[in-house]
């Protein structure tokens, strides 16, 4: 489970970020998580709120994970699709001749304090 070394990075920089700031508490955490990103949303959940519970700022924070759309652009015909849809073959062309644009990211979006 490759979710809970995910969710341990994660927690690591936003208790580093609260102790910098003299921040009370988090409250709230919001993380972009794309859908080719390889992470399971639940397992992610899990993991975290594992975690909370071994820290000294985030205890009591309120995870939102927001899973975002992957999305490939054609080099050829200029266009973007959804990737999990299609794949790698772009569906108005069927150039192969594609990257992702978007969608496999981790990234924390906003901390919430107190």
């Amino acid at each position: 489970m490759h979710e809970l070394g995910i969710v341990m990075n994660v927690v690591s920089q936003v208790e580093k970020a609260a102790k910098e700031n003299n921040v009370e508490k988090v409250v709230g955490l919001t993380v972009e998580v794309g859908e080719v990103s390889a992470v399971v949303p639940e397992l992610f959940i899990d993991a975290f709120n594992w975690a909370k519970k071994r820290t000294e700022y985030l205890k009591e924070a309120e995870l939102n994970l927001v899973m975002l759309h992957a999305v490939t652009y054609c080099q050829d015909c200029k266009k973007t699709y959804s990737t999990t849809e299609f794949a790698k073959e772009c569906p108005y062309c069927h150039s192969t001749n594609t990257y992702l644009v978007t969608g496999d990211e981790i990234k924390i979006k906003s901390i919430d304090v107190v």
